[in-house]
């Protein structure tokens, strides 16, 4: 800055607040619309995918790794992590990773392990198609984002609060996913609904498919037992059953419900057991039970993603063919790269054949220098092949999708002794063929 120059005060908030805020709408708390990941998540993913060995890793190695990318605290990495892990579809978690029925929080990180699940390592990993960026102390990569092909973001839901800015996505059923994406395939249009780990009912009448301004309702699954007994079977969205059970405590102590004792006894199934002050109604308590605690919640979606570095408010049908879209485009990408990889198998074991069957490696015997020897191999492959560059009419030879290049040449001077005289020809007639249909099918898909 010059010496003669002043910013005000007012000049400071705008550049500076404004930076700030930029930052954490796109680098904390709103995800990707394409991967449905905030980056310590994906920078999560990421470390894991590089410790991955198929074996368990102690958390606390896991947040180690991952902080060579997240530039924040360990506390913050660890809080992601367990959230990832009660998820229950990207990380195969062992050890006590904590209820979220009940609120009970996870071990300490030393003490629980995790791995990345199959399913993780099939739809959400592939360094062929993830664009990279350099990390923040410039020592590493890590990926812009990354390569998911499921609509992530809609199957965990998330929440996330920014500067002037917040997302609330719910979550949603698996399968439904899996055939509503299928919809939007056909050319059909299709309707979502929240779906929730803790189960419990819901009212989404006025959804309006997760865009700003709807909202939904949720409330407990509550039984008559008999007359005197109520029993909590299923827990509203967002609400553990010490909330739920303080929220009738208060309820209780304030008049507006009569209730003799809250006992809870929730183990594999959570049952919370209500029991009424004698020539009280089941009926009415329940009514009640809904209109003064938690067992009903309202709750706001706000579907805020960010797309090409810019928020955008969008429903959830919107967001779900995006992910479709993008889906269908890194299949036909890694269907493109795997056609790529055959078609150059083919070419090295055409030239191959050529190389051993016409015996052109003789050729190097007469060649005084290996620059010499590589020109001569060229030449005498081009007696029998034909690439796209080649004006000269000849049905008879090989015809290259591409040009020779001097890797290929190279390539073929490294074949060894023992290869060449055990070399069957039928056996490589064999593999080409093989690799031409192959190939031939990847190009009908």
């Amino acid at each position: 800055m010059d010496k003669g120059q002043i910013i005000a005060l007012k000049g400071m908030y705008q550049d500076y607040f404004l930076d700030y805020a930029s930052y954490v709408i796109l680098e904390r708390a709103v995800p990707k619309a394409l991967d449905g990941l905030k980056p310590v998540q994906r920078r999560i993913l990421h470390a894991m995918k590089e410790m991955d060995d198929g074996r368990y890793h102690k958390v606390a190695n896991i947040i180690g790794q991952t902080m060579q990318y997240h530039p924040h605290g360990d506390a913050a990495i660890g809080d992601a992590l367990v959230n990832l892990g009660q998820k229950d579809l990207l990380i195969d978690c062992q050890g006590n990773w904590g209820d979220i029925r009940t609120g009970d929080s996870a071990a300490a990180p030393r003490y629980i392990e995790a791995r990345l699940t199959k399913f993780a390592l099939e739809v959400a990993f592939n360094p062929q198609t993830t664009d990279w960026q350099i990390t923040y102390d410039g020592r590493k990569k890590e990926p812009i984002q990354l390569p998911m092909k499921f609509p992530m973001i809609l199957a965990t839901g998330v929440e996330g609060i920014a500067v002037g800015l917040s997302t609330k996505i719910l979550p949603h059923n698996f399968i439904e996913l899996i055939k509503a994406s299928i919809k939007l395939l056909q050319g059909k249009s299709t309707q979502l609904y929240p779906d929730f780990q803790t189960g419990g009912m819901i009212d989404v009448s006025d959804y309006r498919d997760g865009h700003r301004g709807g909202k939904v309702k949720v409330r407990a699954k509550i039984e008559i037992l008999d007359k005197k007994t109520l029993a909590v079977r299923e827990l509203p969205y967002g609400v553990s059953t010490v909330e739920l059970i303080e929220s009738i405590v208060k309820a209780t102590d304030k008049g507006k419900i009569k209730i003799k004792k809250v006992q809870d006894n929730t183990a594999k199934d959570v049952e919370i057991l209500i029991e009424l002050i004698p020539g009280t109604s089941p009926e009415v308590t329940m009514d009640a039970l809904y209109a003064f605690t938690r067992c009903e919640e309202s709750i706001s979606p706000n579907a805020c993603v960010i797309i090409d570095d810019k928020p955008h408010f969008l429903t959830i049908e919107e967001l779900l063919k995006i992910s479709t879209d993008s889906t269908k485009a890194l299949l036909q990408q890694e269907l493109l790269i795997k056609k790529s990889e055959l078609d150059e198998k083919w070419l090295f074991a055409s030239l191959e054949k050529i190389f051993i069957e016409q015996r052109i490696y003789r050729d190097i015997e007469e060649s005084e220098t290996f620059e010499a020897a590589l020109i001569a191999i060229e030449a005498a492959l081009r007696q029998f092949v034909a690439t796209p560059n080649d004006t000269t009419p000849n049905e008879k030879r090989l015809k290259l999708w591409r040009d020779i290049t001097q890797d290929d040449v190279m390539k073929l001077t490294e074949i060894r002794i023992k290869r060449i005289s055990k070399y069957n020809t039928f056996e490589a007639n064999e593999r080409i063929t093989g690799l031409e249909k192959n190939s031939t099918k990847l190009n009908m898909i």
